[in-house]
């Protein structure tokens, strides 16, 4: 399958779907950490580029509420945060998941699909990430551990705190390839071709 890793600079999904045959790029502002396929620019001028699948990691800055007591400061800020999150839902590829901490999507839009831990996929921390999904079955826990810290939730201030806070777990990440990355590709739309 062609698989858009959206808002993704540290190629973890995109290499996991690549391990597992597909093609799969990802896209974000910045520069990929990790050598791969990368689209350096803004998602959402390649969401028309045929792709059978996305998963977008939309920026959560001014969506989570986490982050609430700063809102009223930053309206123009979130209008365009909410505007970017809702693009990507509205895209025309088939199979869609986008993925965000608690935030205000759910009262704006709708409640997501799932709420997953990274303790659900081999990794002992808590950090609840909600997915709304398109085209794509919840996922399933594929190892459940213990020692859930919030290792996470209490990085210490710094420049690249945000960059760390923002990584998709690998257990995470290789559940998405191996789940998702099972199904068969979608059939084309009524009155599309399907590729050669």
């Amino acid at each position: 399958m062609k698989v858009l890793i959206a808002c993704e600079f540290s190629g973890i999904v995109r290499d996991a779907f690549i391990a597992r045959g597909h093609d799969a790029v990802s896209c974000d502002l910045l520069p990929t950490e990790q050598p791969g396929p990368h689209i350096q620019g803004d998602a959402l001028a390649v969401l028309g580029d045929g792709w059978d699948m996305m998963i977008a990691h939309p920026p959560c800055t001014r969506l989570a509420v986490s982050g609430a007591r700063w809102f009223k400061n930053k309206a123009q800020e979130q209008r365009g945060a909410v505007a970017f999150f809702m693009a990507l839902a509205a895209s025309k590829i088939p199979r869609i998941a986008i993925e965000n901490p608690i935030c205000i999507m759910s009262r704006l839009w709708r409640k997501p699909d799932q709420i997953i831990q990274p303790w659900q996929f081999g990794h002992g921390e808590t950090k609840a990430t909600c997915l709304w999904l398109r085209g794509l079955p919840k996922l399933q826990p594929t190892e459940i551990v213990s020692g859930r810290e919030a290792r996470v939730h209490r990085m210490p201030p710094g420049p690249n705190r945000w960059k760390e806070r923002s990584r998709t777990f690998t257990g995470i990440a290789a559940a998405m390839a191996e789940q998702w990355g099972s199904l068969s590709a979608p059939s084309p739309a009524p009155g599309e071709e399907a590729d050669p």
